[in-house]
C-alpha cells in the first residue's frame, strides 16, 4: 500500500513556502503522490502546475477537479498540459461535488449525475486520445447540431499513454458506476472494519464491466495524528472536519457523507451531529461524535496502534492511503509525515 498526502484547500494558514515545504519533504520520504482539492475557493489546477516544477518524483493529484467547472474538453486540456508539464506524473481525480455547490456556485444542473458522470469520462478520455470529439450522448453533444461547430482534436498529446481517471464517490450508485469506468475510487469517510460495506459495490461494478479488481486503484483520504495530543488540538480538528461533512456538506435530505457513517451502523449520531449543525450548535455536533465514529473514519493513535490500522487499510483492499496531518504548521505537518512514513516502514 502507497501513501498520498492531500494538500487540501489552499491559503487556509500555511504559507505557499510552507505547503512546498510539506510537498517536497513528503517526496524525500518516498511518499507516491500529492493532491489538491478544490470547492469553492482554491482551484486545485493551479496549485498542481505550480508543485509539478518544484518536484522531480512525486505524482500529482487532483481530489477533485469538480466536474460541473469545467467542459470535459476543458479538462482534458488541462489534463494533457499538466501531464506534460511534470514529465507524466499527473492523476485526474474528478468528482461531481454536491448540488449546493454545482447549482449555487458553478450554475449547472446537478440532476442525472450517473449519465452525466460516465458521459463526462468518456468525452475526457476521447480528448485525451486526440480523436476528433465527435460525441452525441444524453448530457454532451459535441459539436453543436445547429451550429458552426467543427469535431476538433486535441493539439498536445499527453506523457503518458493513458492518464488515470480517478473518481470521487460514496454511494453504492456512484461507487459502482467507479467500477465500471473508472481508474481509481477516491472515496472519504472510508473505514477499513467496514470495507465490505463501503466496497461492495465497486466491485460489482468491476464483475459487470468484465474487468479485474487491479483494474481500479482505491485510493481513500482520512486524516492523521500519531502520539500524544495533549491539548486535543488534533483530535479538536478530526471533530470539526468529521462534523461539518456528517452534519453540513449538503441539506438534510442529500448528504452523501452522513449516509456514508450511517451505513455503517452509526446511524443515530449520524442524525443527531446533523441535527445539531444544522441548527447552528457546531461544537455540541462535534461532541456528539461517538470515539468509535472518530476512530473508524480517521488515523490516530500510537504508532503501533497506527501501524495496525495501516495493516487493515491494507487488508481492505487500498491502494494508496491519502492522508492530511491534524495539524496547523508547517513543522507540525512535517513531523506527522515522518511519523506515518516510520509506521508504515514497520507494515
Amino acid at each position: 500500500m502507497k501513501l498520498g498526502i492531500q494538500l487540501g484547500y489552499w491559503g487556509l494558514g500555511l504559507t505557499a513556502q510552507d505547503q512546498l515545504d510539506i510537498v517536497q519533504e513528503a517526496e524525500r520520504l518516498g511518499y507516491d503522490s500529492v493532491f489538491a482539492a478544490e470547492a469553492y475557493g482554491s482551484d486545485a489546477v493551479t496549485i498542481l502546475g505550480w508543485i509539478a516544477g518544484q518536484t522531480e518524483k512525486i505524482r500529482i493529484g487532483s481530489a477533485i477537479m469538480q466536474i460541473p467547472a469545467r467542459t470535459p474538453a476543458m479538462t482534458a486540456m488541462t489534463a494533457a498540459t499538466l501531464d506534460n508539464l511534470s514529465g507524466g506524473r499527473f492523476i485526474l481525480g474528478l468528482g461531481t461535488s454536491g448540488p449546493q455547490v454545482a447549482e449555487g456556485w458553478h450554475g449547472q444542473r446537478f440532476g442525472r449525475q450517473l449519465k452525466r458522470t460516465r458521459e463526462y469520462v468518456e468525452v475526457v478520455r476521447k480528448a485525451l486520445a486526440r480523436e476528433r470529439l465527435e460525441y452525441h450522448g444524453e448530457t454532451i453533444d459535441l459539436p453543436l447540431p445547429d451550429g458552426p461547430g467543427k469535431a476538433l482534436k486535441l493539439t498536445i498529446a499527453p506523457v503518458q499513454e493513458q492518464i488515470p481517471v480517478y473518481i470521487a464517490a460514496i454511494g453504492p450508485n456512484n461507487t459502482r458506476l467507479v467500477g465500471e469506468i473508472g481508474d481509481g475510487l477516491l472515496p472519504m469517510m472510508f473505514s477499513p472494519e467496514h470495507a465490505d460495506v463501503a466496497l461492495g459495490s465497486l466491485w460489482e461494478g468491476i464483475e459487470k464491466a468484465g474487468r479485474r479488481r487491479e483494474d481500479v486503484a482505491v485510493c481513500p483520504s482520512t486524516n492523521f495524528h500519531i502520539g500524544d495530543d495533549p491539548d486535543g488540538s488534533a483530535e479538536g480538528m478530526m471533530r470539526g472536519a468529521a462534523a461539518l461533512y456528517i452534519g453540513g456538506m449538503g441539506s438534510r435530505e442529500k448528504n452523501f457523507y452522513n449516509a456514508a457513517v450511517s451505513r455503517y451502523g452509526f446511524q443515530d449520531a449520524a442524525k443527531e451531529i446533523q441535527d445539531l449543525f444544522l441548527e447552528g450548535k457546531k461544537l455540541e455536533a462535534m461532541g456528539a461524535i461517538p470515539h468509535e465514529l472518530l476512530d473508524a473514519i480517521n488515523l490516530v493513535g500510537t504508532r503501533e496502534h497506527v501501524t495496525e490500522r495501516l495493516r487493515a487499510y491494507e487488508a481492505a483492499g487500498v491502494d494508496t492511503l491519502i492522508v492530511t496531518p491534524a495539524t496547523t504548521t508547517r513543522d507540525g505537518r512535517i513531523a506527522q509525515l515522518r511519523e506515518l512514513a516510520a509506521a508504515a516502514e514497520a507494515v
